[in-house]
């Protein structure tokens, strides 16, 4: 993810985000559609890499429709020109939708959505408490969006989510191949050694889970399992990928547990190394170890009361780890540790997180192209990232 502008700007953003903290609420334009999006500032702190940047970072608008039977959401996003995407003119030279869908609902217990709609895998709706999200997400298990059609049915503690994608999201507005919110497979860019060209298509999703209790935590425990076809434009030839998972949250007052673990299986059919999967997203393309674990722990906590004359409420406390480990010979292991806390500060919301890690394309300058997939920087880095949105 290429990084908002000079922390001299701090003030600046910070009084606009303000201004707008009155009363936050999306637009009720009927009974059943509200609009609303957001505005997102952040702060960077690298002072290894001399980064220290306060800038604009997001703005997205959204609608949401709900009634008795038809449902749908739709999200499109903003960046550009502030840091990580100074090599842009203008804010909004990089764009794209999240979401695009319509849905039915047949009863309180059955829906389907039919669009561009989260693909059903692991924890949901993210792998952990964290705003900065885990390995999961550059790997393109976290957080995904694709098109196609989705099932989702609650039977007593159990739901059951099925889904089949066409394809990935749509391309958006931007400077590379990868130019969409969800991490994909995509056509590498030209910077990307060993990158290749597929596409991936006809993704069957399937997502089994189950309340209970376990002593006094309130627990889920659950299986998926993801498959799908990789297009090589190279040679014209079919690779798959496979990708299976158990997770397990638990809560027990303010106390919360998430734990997580998925085996990627890709093989594709490149001209070149099979090793390695280009993936893009957020106007960049990067390699992807074709084989690997996934393992993720998330530890949390939530603090009552309000604070500061009323004025912080619903905070909450942190540790997500993550580890991506590669079965090819020679491949370094990439990791991700956040500490974090996140709080309501009157009517914004904010996160305020330390990143740790290593062999990871987005902290502490590791290589960008390879940590997922050979490794960058194989030792620990770290830096600070502070998100802070007004949501209306």
């Amino acid at each position: 993810m290429p990084f908002p502008a000079p922390l001299r700007l701090c003030p600046l953003y910070l009084a606009l985000l303000c201004t707008f903290a009155a009363p936050a609420m999306a637009v009720q334009v009927t009974d059943n559609l509200d609009l609303g999006g957001a505005i997102r500032a952040r702060w960077d702190y690298d002072p290894d890499r001399d980064i220290q940047n306060f800038g604009l970072d997001t703005v997205y608008l959204s609608a949401k429709y709900n009634s008795d039977t038809w449902i749908g959401e739709a999200q499109y996003r903003f960046y550009g020109r502030s840091y990580p995407y100074r090599y842009t003119k203008n804010y909004g030279d990089i764009q794209f939708a999240k979401l695009a869908w319509l849905g039915y609902k047949f009863n309180p217990d059955q829906q389907v959505q039919v669009g561009l709609n989260n693909v059903p895998f692991g924890l949901q709706p993210y792998f952990g408490s964290t705003f900065y999200e885990t390995l999961g997400n550059v790997i393109g298990l976290e957080d995904v969006q694709q098109v196609g059609a989705k099932y989702i049915q609650q039977s007593g503690d159990w739901n059951i989510q099925a889904g089949y994608y066409l394809r990935p999201a749509w391309q958006g507005k931007g400077t590379s191949n990868g130019v969409t919110f969800s991490s994909v497979v995509s056509q590498a860019d030209s910077y990307v050694t060993d990158g290749s060209d597929n596409q991936e298509r006809n993704t069957l999703a399937l997502r089994v889970a189950k309340a209970l209790d376990l002593g006094p935590w309130k627990s889920e425990v659950g299986v998926s399992a993801l498959t799908s076809t990789l297009e090589n434009r190279d040679t014209n030839d079919d690779g798959r990928r496979n990708v299976v998972g158990v997770h397990y949250l638990g809560k027990n007052g303010p106390w919360g547990v998430q734990l997580q673990a998925a085996r990627q299986q890709m093989s594709p059919r490149n001209p070149g190394t099979d090793e390695v999967v280009t993936f893009g997203g957020y106007d960049g393309t990067y390699n992807v170890a074709s084989r690997g674990n996934l393992y993720v722990a998330d530890l949390s906590y939530d603090v009552a009361g309000k604070y500061l004359f009323d004025q912080i409420s619903g905070a909450k406390l942190y540790a997500n780890y993550s580890a991506f480990d590669k079965s090819a010979s020679g491949f370094e292991t990439s990791e991700r540790l956040i500490l974090g806390s996140s709080f309501a500060l009157s009517k914004l919301w904010v996160a305020t997180e330390w990143l740790i890690g290593r062999n990871d394309p987005y902290i502490g300058g590791s290589s960008y192209t390879q940590s997922l997939a050979a490794g960058g920087t194989d030792h620990w880095e770290s830096q600070v990232y502070v998100n802070i949105g007004y949501y209306f």
